[in-house]
């Protein structure tokens, strides 16, 4: 679809500068949609009253009197103070509806988005939901504006805790067999940190163990592989389930940083931007405190000259930056990982890795809540885990869609229910604003009323059961014609989606488009109910309104594509 914004906004904006002069060429008329009269309102006269010495209103009116729309525009009206309302003609509507152009960014860029980034040897839990449904919705987005995006995994594999578990395997007399399974890694974790807390001679050897891994000892790098491999494999099988862009290709853990770290303190020093406190390399970023006012350090090395995670995340941003040229990195992380990221993102724009161009984001979220307002758990109390949570959302997705739809054959039931399951938990996370927390509501998230996955899905789903009964697939079904006033509404609401789009990118929040995916479900049901379609009162309108049907389920399947959510064409 053509965005008439792309129309109107240059128009506007030569207007301002053919009304008061050159100095004003290129300035923007504030458009945006609008519901208080027009189709769109510009809101420009207000700054520019201020800058010209002259009444809103008066501006307003100048800039209406050299405007050159009336091509597009049926109405013009200034109100109030100064506002500009426009409503668009409708056959300049219906032609924006029809375009099949697809929105394209005006500078594409390389983007780094480092998602999901579960650890090695743990099974994946519900809190890992947010990095990789949000992560992926992004990376789709900023895929269908034409940037090179580049997916990476920063898989937990490395540190003390590899140590530990590694020694741990070793006093068991671990041999790698094939059916060893993460929960069997899961539980020897848990058992091994216990013992590294309880055991000062085991503590002391799992230590050792992480210099022979960072060495490159073979007998402790095969079972740290085996470790690696067996982890892969759990999470690969939980993005196919979700339906997550990641693949094993994408897998850029801690441990591919270990050969660079000596070169990043080293250039740090060299830099004059880490000294030696107390032992340890450290580095201090200009404007963070701790509570007595003291410099906060980023430590760089340790003081028994090893590295954490501290250092592997400043040499990913100068890795993604220098080596791979991306201007634009993208941290779908827990917000409570905001200041440390802001520390890296501060020494790296210091050590010239940030900067002229090149920038880091941090894409903070909430967390997900159980009815009783705490982190979400099991009744047990335990956290649940990733594969069994997918795997319940399927279940009780099949019943709900026995129950709609009981005349489905199985094979198609069940297809169904994983695509309404998955999208259902997707969904329930995109929807809201990332940097709240919400509550995980089965029967909230499956209802096939408000704003939900299913009840998207559905709409979807009852545009193909239109086309099915009049015997098309709904492609190239006839010109367009926006007369009804819901029609107008819902032509209105299709045009934005470019800019919804473009708005999820700047913004880095897919809860725009979700939002935006749910108004225009709603704008469909208006329409169904007031403007018949199979019962039309011409073939023209009959195949004008058929046409709708077909743009509206193209862009409910791109719009949930793009948030990660597949759209049954039954229900």
């Amino acid at each position: 679809m053509a965005d008439p914004l792309l129309t109107l906004r240059p128009r506007l904006s030569a207007a301002i500068e053919a009304a008061f002069g050159a100095e004003y060429a290129g300035t923007d008329p504030v458009l945006r949609r609008s519901d208080k009269g027009g189709d769109y309102q510009a809101n420009a006269a207000m700054a520019l009253g201020k800058r010209v010495g002259r009444p809103p209103r008066e501006v307003a009116e100048a800039i209406v009197a050299a405007a050159d729309i009336t091509d597009v525009v049926d109405a013009v009206e200034v109100a109030g103070p100064g506002f500009i309302n426009l409503t668009l003609k409708g056959d300049f509507l219906a032609e924006c509806v029809a375009d099949d152009t697809a929105p394209v960014a005006e500078h594409p860029e390389t983007v780094v988005v480092d998602y999901s980034s579960p650890n090695v040897a743990r099974e994946m839990h519900v809190g890992h939901i947010r990095s990789t449904v949000i992560g992926d919705s992004l990376v789709r987005v900023l895929a269908l504006l034409g940037h090179r995006i580049i997916r990476h995994n920063h898989l937990g594999d490395w540190g003390t805790q590899f140590g530990m578990l590694i020694e741990y395997l070793v006093d068991q007399d671990w041999e790698r067999k094939d059916d060893h399974r993460i929960g069997d890694l899961n539980v020897l974790y848990r058992e091994a940190n216990e013992r590294f807390q309880s055991d000062a001679e085991f503590a002391s050897r799992a230590r050792a163990r992480v210099v022979a891994l960072q060495a490159g000892d073979a007998a402790t790098r095969a079972i740290w592989q085996d470790l690696v491999e067996e982890s892969a494999r759990h999470f690969q099988a939980a993005y196919d389930l979700m339906g997550i862009t990641l693949t094993p290709a994408d897998n850029v853990p801690e441990s591919f940083y270990n050969p660079m770290l000596d070169e990043v303190a080293a250039e740090l020093e060299a830099k004059g931007l880490a000294r030696i406190d107390d032992g340890a390399l450290c580095a201090f970023p200009p404007g963070f405190t701790n509570r007595d006012g003291d410099p906060l350090p980023l430590i760089v090395r340790k003081s028994d000259g090893g590295y954490g995670y501290q250092a592997t995340d400043l040499a990913a941003v100068r890795y993604r930056t220098m080596v791979l040229g991306a201007t634009r990195l993208v941290y779908p992380v827990d917000a409570r990982q905001s200041q440390h990221l802001a520390m890296v993102f501060a020494v790296s724009e210091q050590a010239g890795w940030l900067g002229g161009g090149r920038r880091a984001e941090h894409v903070a979220f909430g967390t997900i809540l159980g009815a009783d307002g705490k982190p979400f758990k099991t009744r047990s109390g335990e956290t649940p885990k990733l594969i069994d949570l997918l795997t319940e959302a399927v279940e009780r997705a099949a019943a709900v869609i026995a129950q709609k739809n009981p005349e489905l054959d199985a094979g198609t039931a069940a297809e169904v229910a994983r695509q309404v399951g998955i999208g259902a938990v997707k969904y329930a996370d995109l929807a809201n604003d990332r940097v709240k927390d919400y509550v995980f509501d089965w029967d909230r998230m499956l209802s096939f009323d408000g704003n939900t996955a299913p009840y998207l899905q559905y709409a979807h789903a009852r545009i193909k059961s239109i086309f099915r009964r009049a015997e098309t697939d709904g492609a190239s079904a006839g010109p367009i014609l926006v007369e009804a006033p819901a029609e107008r509404a819902l032509a209105l609401q299709l045009v934005a989606f470019d800019e919804v789009v473009q708005a999820t990118a700047d913004h880095l929040q897919p809860h725009r488009l979700a939002g935006y995916l749910f108004e225009l479900a709603q704008a469909f049901t208006t329409f169904y109910e007031a403007c018949p379609v199979l019962r039309a009162d011409t073939a023209e309108q009959r195949a004008s309104r058929l046409a709708l049907c077909e743009v509206t389920a193209e862009t409910l399947s791109r719009g949930l594509e793009l948030l990660g959510i597949e759209a049954p064409d039954r229900m």
